[in-house]
């Protein structure tokens, strides 16, 4: 590496995990970082420096990058409330030159790193692969009218709501590639990257972005830039009546597939994680799924202690007594992805199960019905005092929710301990809850149910239930009892 760093005349290298659309969920084909580190999770960068890689990952991915990370990797695991470029600036000397690729970094991560010195490099040294994109774009909902300013955008997921397209192509999406002018009288859509730079060169007037979306290459290319926070953003946060009612649809459909497997589960013996990641595919399919929200998760005893685990392993099976965590989640016609999470048993659980399970529950149960608290940062605050330190060796090392939307991770709304989650929890907001505990030597519990905010108060799009068997109900308090009412006990 250290050649790669003289032949580029710097003296460290960030390697991003996003693509020039700066997207969360890359093809492993597209992601740089994949390439140059072994790990798979969806988010997290690399730095090199001209002795060391090193690896930067959240909670949730602590044990897998431990896993699947290269032995030259040195793995720098996040704590909650560490900023990843913070601690990537505490490896760099002001005086030496780093090297950011222009096309995959946002220019406002790009200006956090004022005050150093930055070679912006043109093309990606590691991986510069592009993977093509289909323009076989379906309607799935009106154009939305604008009536702001000239203003140009990137993010993909704001493209999509505006225009009311969607393109199925791929797997784990729905949303179209392209990027769009938009002004009161007219959308431009640009389907290729030439025709994009050509407008940008040539256009002189003041032309609103984001920075936190547009990458820093496009961005240098307007003359009049102005920055403004995306006001796409915002009006995407909050869900039309037509799109509650889109995801009421999508979301019965999901639950039919998740009860599915559940039976499947009850009825078969010896099933693998990649036996059962295969049938729920089929039952997602069965009920109309176009594709998955994202690679499901099916993790047994263990691996279910790996918040975002991805193997389903065709080795690991299910036996007598064992849990299974399943995080799953589809798009159907109206592009709005699902998301939810539930644990099953094999058998009879033991205690140590039934009490993890439990107390990961009274957390949902607390949040869903704390309507007392106006964001996701208090309720997240709440969860954390409910389930922290309760059970030795088992942490709950994430935040306790995101947005949803034509992305299955979508800001605002968000639950956690980041500034994003201070933003205030409206009507027509969607989002997850999703308390999870987690011991790499016993096993995992997360109970995540997709929600949305309406007359004040937080509903449940999920109905699929909570298992009776690991549900113990000396641990819950009379009015928990009452809140678990209003759900199904299988």
């Amino acid at each position: 590496m250290e050649k790669l760093l003289e032949k580029l005349e710097i003296d460290y290298l960030l390697v991003n995990s996003t693509n020039e659309y700066l997207t969360e969920y890359s093809a492993l084909s597209e992601n740089s970082r994949y390439k140059l580190t072994g790990f798979s999770g969806s988010t997290g960068d690399a730095l090199i420096t001209k002795d060391k890689i090193y690896l930067f990952v959240d909670g949730r991915y602590h044990i897998q990058a431990d896993k699947e990370a290269f032995d030259n990797i040195t793995v720098i695991k996040l704590q909650l409330g560490q900023k990843q470029d913070e601690e990537i600036k505490k490896l760099l000397d002001k005086t030496k030159t780093l090297g950011i690729v222009g096309k995959k970094v946002s220019q406002s991560r790009l200006e956090n790193f004022a005050g150093y010195k930055i070679k912006l490099l043109k093309e990606d040294p590691i991986n510069n692969f592009t993977e093509a994109h289909s323009e076989n774009y379906q309607i799935a909902f009106p154009p939305i009218e604008y009536k702001g300013e000239p203003i140009f955008i990137t993010n993909l997921e704001e493209v999509s709501y505006v225009t009311g397209l969607r393109d199925f192509s791929k797997d784990c999406s729905s949303k179209i590639w392209a990027k769009l002018y938009l002004d009161k009288e007219k959308q431009i859509l640009f389907k290729n990257n030439k025709d994009s730079e050509n407008f940008l060169t040539n256009y002189s007037s003041p032309l609103i972005v984001d920075k936190s979306s547009i990458n820093a290459y496009d961005y240098n290319l307007i003359i009049n830039p102005v920055h403004k926070s995306s006001e796409i953003k915002q009006m995407k946060s909050i869900k039309r009546l037509d799109e509650i009612e889109a995801y009421k649809k999508a979301f019965e459909r999901t639950d039919k597939a998740v009860f599915g497997i559940r039976e499947y589960i009850e009825s078969n013996d010896n099933l693998s994680e990649y036996d059962i990641s295969q049938k729920l595919r089929e039952e997602f399919i069965k009920y109309g799924a176009k594709s998955l929200s994202f690679n499901s998760i099916v993790a047994i005893n263990k691996n279910s202690a790996l918040a975002h685990y991805s193997k389903n392993s065709k080795d690991i099976r299910l036996n007598e007594g064992d849990l299974v965590l399943i995080d799953c989640g589809a798009y159907y016609e109206s592009g709005l992805a699902t998301d939810i999470t539930r644990v099953f048993v094999k058998g009879e659980p033991d205690s140590l199960q039934k009490e993890v399970y439990t107390l990961v529950l009274k957390a949902f149960l607390n949040s869903f019905n704390a309507n007392n608290l106006k964001t996701g940062y208090e309720i997240d605050t709440l969860a954390h005092s409910i389930i922290d330190n309760k059970i030795d060796g088992f942490k709950f090392n994430h935040g306790l929710g995101h947005g949803i939307g034509i992305n299955v991770h979508e800001a605002p709304p968000n639950l956690s301990q980041n500034e994003i989650a201070k933003v205030e929890l409206r009507d027509g907001m969607t989002f997850t809850i999703e308390p999870g505990l987690y011991n790499p030597d016993y096993f995992g519990v997360r109970l995540e149910n997709s929600c949305y905010k309406m007359n004040g108060k937080t509903h449940s799009f999920v109905k699929m239930g909570y298992e009776g068997k690991l549900i113990n109900y000396n641990l819950l308090t009379e009015q928990e009892k009452e809140w678990l009412k209003d759900f199904n006990i299988l």
